[in-house]
């Protein structure tokens, strides 16, 4: 059995998935990878183009009909939230045009909220751009600012960009959960056996990535854009951590928490109440 599976170029991907990608994890499915930005694998999602999927958090609402939640794979934790950034320290934010990575995104959701707390009447034009094009469109004066995720991080000013504001130090102050970003899901049709292989699979190839993360490093290098490798090893290091090899009670508490705040400002339609329960929970 060979499945369909997407997921990001970015280096906590590849890291995650590259000895799965690669056939060795023990009694693992095969899979057939295919690289796509979080907008598109969003998109593909809503659509059932693929059988395993890295999407945001933000877009459950919409897929999880059709597909489950796996409990491990994903990006979710502490002091790795998008930022918003500016030419110019302390910019005021309304009526001004900010790029974003996807309408549909966990960043986009929490600056939503973020918006809903300290920009009084709101921001204007929101853009959509692939993320690794929002900082230069903001340090070239094409937009006002940008949402940036991933590995912007440590390299925004680079560009001679300022930090206005840290969507997950505000999420992570006005809850005190960690910050969901990315999901891993699969579809519902494959089967509990199946989904339970999954899980299986994505824990040991996270571990296999851990125990030697020298094995993954021409994969991860391979995709990551020209990222210098010590950048990369930064992302790596931010969000690939314990909750990449299980949620656990505080993941899930994280992105019930997000979902359920989303849905009670109209941003996200109400989950059901077990929307997201997986086979083995």
């Amino acid at each position: 059995m060979t499945l369909q599976i997407a997921y990001s170029p970015c280096p906590n991907d590849t890291f995650v998935f590259e000895a799965w990608a690669h056939g060795r994890v023990p009694g693992a499915p095969g899979v057939d990878v295919t690289f796509a930005d979080i907008d598109i694998t969003n998109g593909m999602a809503e659509r059932g183009e693929s059988d395993i999927l890295k999407v945001s958090y933000a877009v459950l609402p919409w897929v999880l009909d059709e597909y489950t939640l796996l409990p491990c794979g994903g990006a979710l934790g502490r002091g790795c939230g998008p930022l918003v950034l500016t030419r110019e320290p302390g910019m005021d934010l309304r009526g001004k045009t900010v790029a974003v990575p996807s309408e549909r995104s966990t960043a986009y959701l929490l600056f939503r909220l973020w918006t809903a707390d300290l920009v009084p009447g709101g921001v204007g034009e929101v853009v959509v751009m692939p993320f690794h094009e929002i900082m230069p469109a903001v340090r070239d004066g094409k937009v006002d600012a940008g949402l940036v995720i991933h590995e912007a991080r440590f390299t925004y000013q680079n560009y001679g960009l300022h930090c206005l504001a840290d969507m997950g130090e505000h999420w992570e102050s006005t809850t005190g959960l960690p910050i969901p970003l990315g999901a891993i899901i699969a579809k519902r049709s494959l089967g509990a056996g199946t989904l339970r292989q999954l899980a299986e699979s994505i824990r040991t190839s996270v571990r296999m990535a851990w125990d030697d993360p020298t094995a993954s490093r021409t994969y991860v290098l391979e995709h990551a854009q020209e990222m210098d490798p010590a950048v990369a090893d930064q992302h790596i290091g931010l969000y690939v951590n314990e909750f990449t090899a299980d949620l656990g009670e505080d993941g899930y508490a994280a992105v019930r928490g997000l979902l359920t705040r989303a849905a009670a400002e109209g941003l996200v339609p109400p989950l059901g109440r077990d929307a997201l329960g997986f086979v083995d929970n």
